[in-house]
C-alpha cells in the first residue's frame, strides 16, 4: 500500500517566511510519495519535499524558475493505479469530459490552479482530485491538502484534509 500526499498551489518562495502548516508536515512525515500539481514556485521547496518522500510534480503558471525542470503534465502508475497530473484543468463546466479525453487511461487525474479542493468521480469512474492549497485558501474556508492510498490497482482511500495553521 502506498500513502500519497497530494499538494498544489503551495507558492513557497525561496527565503520567504511562508511555509506549510504543521498538519501538512505531519502528513508528509507519513508519505511514501508526494505529488505536487504545480505552483511549487521554488526549487528549494521542491528539494524540501524530496526530504520526505519521492516527489512527482508538474509545472504551474507561477513556476517560471522551474521551466525546463518540471513537465507540463505527468502520467505514471503507482501500485497499479494510473495517475495523470496537470496544473490547470480548465473551467469546472465540462471538466469530467475534458479530463477523460485528455487522459483516457488514467484512474486518477490530479490537478490544481483554482485553489478549490475537489474530489469527485468523472467519466468512467475516473477520480478528479484537486487538493486545494495549504497556504493560499482564496475563496475557500480552509487550507487543504489531499491524501490518497493506493494498493493493488485500486484507490483504497481518498480525502481532502483541512490543515489550517493555528490561529487561521
Amino acid at each position: 500500500m502506498t500513502h500519497i500526499v497530494v499538494l498544489s498551489d503551495t507558492h513557497v518562495r525561496a527565503g520567504a517566511a511562508r511555509r506549510l502548516p504543521d498538519l501538512a508536515y505531519d502528513a508528509l512525515d507519513r508519505a511514501d510519495l508526494v505529488l505536487h500539481a504545480g505552483d511549487v514556485v521554488s526549487g528549494d521547496f521542491l528539494h524540501e519535499l524530496e526530504g520526505f518522500a519521492p516527489v512527482r510534480a508538474v509545472l504551474g503558471n507561477n513556476d517560471a524558475d522551474l521551466l525546463g525542470v518540471l513537465p507540463e503534465e505527468e502520467r505514471f502508475d503507482v501500485d497499479g493505479v494510473s495517475i495523470a497530473m496537470v496544473h490547470d484543468s480548465g473551467a469546472r463546466a465540462g471538466r469530467p469530459n475534458r479530463m477523460h479525453r485528455r487522459f483516457p487511461d488514467a484512474d486518477v487525474v490530479v490537478f490544481g490552479h483554482s485553489h478549490d479542493p475537489d474530489d469527485e468521480l468523472g467519466v468512467g469512474d475516473q477520480r478528479l482530485f484537486n487538493p486545494g492549497s495549504p497556504t493560499q485558501r482564496r475563496r475557500q474556508p480552509h487550507h487543504t491538502i489531499g491524501l490518497l492510498r493506493v494498493d493493488d490497482g485500486r484507490v483504497i482511500d481518498h480525502a481532502i484534509v483541512v490543515v489550517d495553521p493555528t490561529g487561521a
